[in-house]
């Protein structure tokens, strides 16, 4: 199916730049504070349609370089679980840390992206 433009991040832009600049101003209390949390979900939804593709790529291919074979990324994720608690991959493994903290900087760049800067 082909895709929509403007596409869905670019929509999500768009109304949370309504919510934000021309309807939060006019609220107090109870609704703005409502719509501030429904401007930070939209937020977070857009980030995830902008991000999450390229991410879950990545996060696949560090797992396939990492175990050293090629599966679907929940199926190497659990392995990946068991080998550690195994001992077969050391918690102090250069690659694992690595592999660990992108993937938390990943996460966070869709659920706080302002979490790192703090």
């Amino acid at each position: 199916m082909p895709r929509s433009l403007p596409d869905g991040a670019t929509l999500l832009k768009a109304a949370t730049k309504y919510l934000e600049e021309e309807l939060l101003p006019t609220l107090t209390d109870y609704h703005r504070f409502q719509t501030r949390v429904t401007v930070n979900v939209l937020n977070l939804v857009r980030r995830e349609l902008e991000l999450y593709d390229g991410q879950a790529v990545a996060e696949h291919t560090r797992l396939t370089n990492l175990l050293g074979y090629d599966a679907d990324t929940e199926t190497l994720n659990v392995d990946l679980a068991e080998q550690i608690r195994r001992g077969a991959i050391a918690v102090d493994d250069d690659s694992l840390r690595a592999h660990i903290r992108q993937s938390l900087a990943d996460a966070l760049a869709i659920n706080n992206p302002r979490w790192p800067n703090k």
